[in-house]
């Protein structure tokens, strides 16, 4: 593609979004998709992902075909799109006949960028019909990792997207995901028939998080009292594992004097969208939630996510706790959790209507995201090396590289598994690799039985191998071949194996004990929202955001599609009074510029 169309792209990017350029690999996905090709994109939470469609939408001839799984994640991205003067509509279950008849004279005129619908409604005989006679621009699959029975959230009816290839052979499809191991990438592919397409796999880093995990006691809501006690004045998301929960935990806070609300399927609909809307618009609003509430919620300002509860995966950890921090500042993943919660996530999976090989998957995602929890290694960089990410370094910020938790040497126990593993070559799982340690492999070959790793760990039990092994695996000194659904367990980094071996390079892990939870103060570094702000400037922001709130509020949308707090922050130390000034700042597109710049200059004015 030329370069004179990737600087188009750049060009409205700036005009239109306020950014003076892309970010990570945003500038390869989009030439991939107005060189007219498929691709499938993993982009971190607050990455920019929707920009990669948007933008190239917006550029190509015809109408750009966004499917999205939830409504409310569907509104909030028509509403920024709207607020940005971009041409974006939604048809759902929730609109009205007349909506939708205006909707399709818009598409028929060839007024109208981008229209978002959901798989159920895009798969609709009415509907795909009415597309089949449509110029399309693009197809872009939001959240594809929806569509892999080894993703964290699977649906069903994503599996009806492969349809698409065939139906519309010449419109370039893009799927784009937050959270995508290498096997779940593998399935995407194949369902979404992208196997000969391009991939494109940004970093996990998400250093504006301070992660933290500790042991629970009982339901642990004492606990979540004294964190979110902690933390006033901040907007946050708790996460429980079921609606009565939900509801017990927000009267426990609303209680205290904390505005929580509570949000799950059980309520009316009504209220749900009553609640989410309070949320969105408040500056320190607490909204506790069943995990079908993350992924609709855009809110940029949100400052911690506490769970309750444990999530079901690391994918669901990085997806949930990605629902902090989104403006790139400062902000907090805590995750309580328990043996009686990892037993539980054990008989849910066996209750499963699903297959013994799903099964096994989602019970070693279980063992991993205990590993992570209760590991004794930086949990940044064991979540990035889950999703495949080489060279990575310890955070440096989290609750164990602080140093916060107790830990015992592990070397001589890993020096053991890591020789297994290179004398069996890689050629095994970790079922396999701990019966080997445990000399307990059913009829061995006799190779097997002459390695000297052969019934060399019995001092420890299966169970304490396997945690091992996950350990290694975070540390980056194991890794796992996905081999088609049988992963097989090979030696990891090849230098720190040695260092291992040489006892150079000590292995730790969590030492066993009574509940070792210390109160978890936050994130050591400030808020760049409002970073050295002096006395004045900071009480421009404060005018600024007021005017923000109450223009907000009359036109019932959440405060950050209409500027952010970093916008509004760098408005308030620059203090531009004209037109061209304003438009210079980040956040500040030519639409936001025409629909607020009066009003805003009108608030800097006053400080001059």
């Amino acid at each position: 593609m030329s370069s004179a169309l990737l600087n188009q792209a750049r060009e409205i990017l700036r005009r239109t979004f306020g950014h003076a350029d892309f970010r990570g690999r945003q500038a390869e996905v989009i030439a991939e998709i107005l060189a007219g090709r498929s691709a499938l994109a993993v982009l971190p939470t607050g990455g920019g992902k929707s920009v990669c469609y948007q933008i190239p939408a917006m550029m190509r001839p015809g109408l750009g075909l966004v499917i999205s799984p939830l409504i409310a994640l569907m509104t909030d991205q028509v509403a920024s799109l709207l607020q940005a003067g971009v041409a974006a509509a939604r048809i759902d279950s929730t609109g009205e006949a007349r909506e939708r008849s205006e909707t399709w004279a818009r598409i028929e005129a060839g007024g109208l960028d981008l229209l978002y619908l959901s798989p159920e409604g895009l798969m609709a005989p009415a509907m795909m019909e009415r597309l089949r006679q449509t110029p399309l621009s693009l197809i872009a699959i939001d959240e594809a990792h929806c569509v892999s029975q080894w993703g964290h959230d699977f649906r069903p009816e994503y599996r009806m997207l492969g349809r698409l290839a065939e139906v519309f052979p010449d419109v370039p499809r893009l799927a784009v995901t937050a959270t995508a191991d290498a096997r779940t990438r593998d399935d995407i592919r194949a369902e979404l028939k992208l196997c000969d397409s391009a991939e494109f796999v940004a970093s996990f880093a998400r250093p504006e998080l301070v992660l933290s995990a500790e042991r629970k006691r009982g339901s642990g809501h004492k606990r979540v009292l004294e964190l979110v006690a902690a933390r006033p004045n901040r907007s946050g998301v708790i996460y429980a594992g079921s609606r009565d929960g939900t509801d017990k935990l927000a009267d426990a806070l609303c209680s205290v004097g904390v505005p929580a609300l509570a949000y799950h399927a059980g309520l009316d609909k009504a209220v749900r969208a009553e609640r989410l809307e309070h949320f969105l618009q408040s500056e320190a609003g607490v909204m506790v939630a069943t995990i079908a509430f993350g992924m609709g919620v855009d809110k940029p300002d949100v400052r911690y996510v506490i769970h309750a509860d444990p999530p079901a995966s690391i994918e669901a950890y990085w997806q949930e706790i990605g629902r902090a921090g989104r403006d790139g500042d400062p902000a907090e993943g805590i995750t309580l959790y328990s043996a009686a919660d990892m037993a539980w996530a054990y008989r849910r999976i066996e209750g499963r209507e699903v297959s013994d090989e799903v099964k096994s998957v989602q019970n070693r995602k279980v063992r991993q995201l205990y590993a992570l929890l209760d590991g004794a290694s930086c949990r940044a960089a064991g979540v990035r090396r889950y999703f495949g990410e080489d060279g990575v370094e310890a955070c440096g910020q989290c609750d164990l590289c602080l140093g916060t938790v107790e830990t015992v040497d592990a070397t001589e126990a890993a020096q053991k598994a890591l020789s297994a593993v290179h004398r069996m070559g890689g050629r095994f799982g970790r079922g396999r690799l701990v019966e080997h340690l445990l000399g307990k492999t059913k009829d061995p070959s006799a190779f097997e039985a002459g390695l000297s790793t052969f019934g060399v760990g019995q001092e420890f039990s299966a169970t304490a191998w396997r945690d091992l092994v996950d350990q290694l695996l975070f540390d980056g000194l194991l890794k796992e071949d996905p081999n088609d659904g049988r992963p097989l367990i090979g030696l990891g980094a090849v230098e720190e194996v040695r260092a291992v071996y040489r006892g150079e390079h000590r292995v730790a892990v969590r030492k066993p004990a009574e509940d070792q939870a210390a109160m978890v103060e936050g994130p050591r570094r400030r808020s760049r929202d409002a970073v050295d702000l002096a006395v004045g400037d900071r009480k421009l922001f404060d005018d600024l955001r007021y005017w923000r709130a109450a223009e907000a509020k009359r036109q019932h949308v959440p405060p950050y599609v209409i500027f952010s707090d970093r916008t509004l922050a760098e408005i308030a130390l620059r203090r531009p009074i004209s037109a061209a000034n304003l438009l210079a700042v980040s956040g500040v597109g030519e639409g936001k510029l025409a629909r607020y710049g009066t009003a805003v200059i009108a608030v800097v004015e006053k400080y001059i």
